[in-house]
């Protein structure tokens, strides 16, 4: 599939989009008879001024976040309720690989805020990982990086998690022990103040 083809496929896409009745083709529809400007073009500009505002607006973090959570927040909630289960396969996919992606994010984030247009990147690879192609990013990045690395430790993490809930339930009666050691000295000590009034 070249990248013709791929464009050609996008452009249908959006073509469906802006003909089926829904909110936002209402909203364009009505915008389309204000201004006389048509729907595609109005949505080929809002999507252009976003790309330029993650290169160059204030607050670019947020938008890319919002649109690497919003639409696929929308469509895991579509999954869980459809009863098909391969699209909560390819949605549960995707949340694994935007958590690593945030994790390994978080600790370089210092570094990679310095890279110009990072943001405009970061929603490209957003954007890949949730496309809705069989090549997508979450699905490749799963295979290759996330599954091998996830099946070599499984056991290790398996026996970490097991262990977990004894050093949990441990460190649970350990700071109530230190808690009721707490209030008896509060209870002596308040006491002790209100003898000596």
């Amino acid at each position: 599939m070249g990248l013709r083809d791929v464009l050609s496929s996008i452009r249908d896409r959006v073509d469906t989009f802006l003909n089926e009745k829904n909110m936002v083709t209402d909203f364009l529809g009505k915008l389309e008879e204000k201004t006389g400007i048509k729907k595609k073009i109005i949505v080929v500009g809002a999507v252009s001024l976003t790309g330029l505002y993650l290169v160059y607006g204030y607050g670019a973090a947020l938008i890319c976040n919002l649109i690497g959570f919003v639409y696929p927040a929308y469509y895991s909630v579509k999954a869980i309720e459809s009863p098909s289960k391969e699209d909560d396969t390819k949605w549960l996919t995707y949340w694994v690989v935007y958590g690593v992606f945030s994790l390994g994010e978080f600790f370089s984030d210092i570094f990679l805020y310095w890279f110009p247009f990072y943001y405009a990147f970061k929603c490209l690879f957003l954007l890949w990982c949730m496309a809705p192609v069989s090549w997508n990013g979450s699905q490749f990045i799963y295979d290759k990086v996330v599954r091998p690395i996830f099946l070599r430790h499984e056991a290790m993490v398996d026996n970490m998690v097991s262990n977990l809930g004894v050093y949990f339930q441990s460190f649970c009666h350990l700071f109530l022990t230190f808690l009721m050691l707490f209030l008896f000295f509060l209870l002596l000590f308040s006491e002790k103040n209100f003898i000596d009034i």
